[in-house]
């Protein structure tokens, strides 16, 4: 199961926006989504976390994430997603990403969203998401804008330490 290399903070391609995908079933797309799904899984067995990851942070700057929630919940690869609701309620949460694995951030999402996108076999899909799910397809969405968790931020004093958090402030 080959994976590939997950581009860290400070890699300018991070910051990029991510073009959109023509064609959902094009070999390139199902490219990504293979090494999108096999660095996920290799991410995991080494981390023992990680439920979704982007385009960008293998170098592949499509509109694509790939998210896992398993046992219960979503799987699967979105393509060209777009938020088209947010609920007015939001949610406060220690956010983290495998481009910067040892650094937690503070940040506030909304906590319900519908989310419009195309699967592998270029069909149209909306995906409702409450609490986990919809904080994850924030944050993988954010990626493909070139955002990063840490311009989330609630405050200058909203980081930590994969360290300390689990020592500390671990919710």
């Amino acid at each position: 199961m080959p994976n590939k290399e997950i581009l860290q903070l400070g890699n300018p391609l991070l910051w990029q926006e991510s073009a959109r995908v023509d064609d959902a079933t094009a070999s390139e797309t199902g490219q990504i989504i293979h090494d999108l799904s096999d660095t996920l899984v290799a991410f995991r067995e080494t981390t023992g976390y990680g439920r979704g990851i982007s385009a960008p942070q293998i170098g592949a700057l499509k509109r694509v994430i790939f998210i896992r929630m398993q046992p219960a919940g979503f799987c699967g690869p979105l393509i060209n997603p777009e938020i088209v609701w947010a609920s007015g309620n939001t949610m406060e949460l220690w956010d983290d990403c495998f481009s910067f694995p040892d650094l937690l951030v503070r940040v506030r999402r909304a906590a319900g969203i519908r989310v419009r996108y195309r699967d592998d076999r270029g069909l149209e899909q909306t995906l409702e998401a409450e609490g986990d799910l919809s904080e994850l397809l924030q944050h993988e969405i954010d990626h493909l804008d070139g955002i990063l968790a840490v311009q989330r931020a609630i405050s200058p004093h909203a980081f930590a330490t994969r360290t300390e958090w689990e020592r500390r402030l671990r919710l």
